[in-house]
């Protein structure tokens, strides 16, 4: 299986299960690995026959901007989803940063990864 990767996704989501988290807001940042067949695309040169990375990276900051949850594994899941639902997309694995988590401790990041394939 062929990979495109988008790497570093930035949007502010209120996300989180402290009031402050849900009030302020704070910038999240998803990196994504899409499984796929890129033969097909190469061989003709057609976009139309791979995933269209731009649209992807619009829904996901769509998915960090939308509705809120308490916990970035869910917030991973729903990314999930919305890139599984690109045809070629065959498996994704998904990694939501949280640069800003309210931890009393130094800390550089924390981050959730999952994978998801169609089943």
């Amino acid at each position: 299986m062929d990979r495109v990767t988008l790497r570093g996704l930035k949007a502010r989501g209120h996300h989180g299960v402290f009031p402050k988290e849900r009030e302020e807001g704070q910038t999240f940042v998803v990196d994504l690995v899409l499984g796929l067949d890129t033969r097909p695309a190469a061989a003709d040169d057609d976009l139309a026959k791979t995933v269209h990375y731009g649209i992807v990276a619009e829904e996901v900051v769509a998915v960090v901007e939308g509705e809120p949850v308490n916990l970035i594994e869910t917030l991973a899941e729903r990314i999930a989803q919305v890139c599984l639902k690109h045809e070629g997309v065959r498996e994704v694995e998904v990694q939501v940063h949280k640069p800003d988590a309210p931890i009393t401790v130094p800390f550089d990041d924390v981050i959730v990864t999952i994978t998801r394939s169609r089943v």
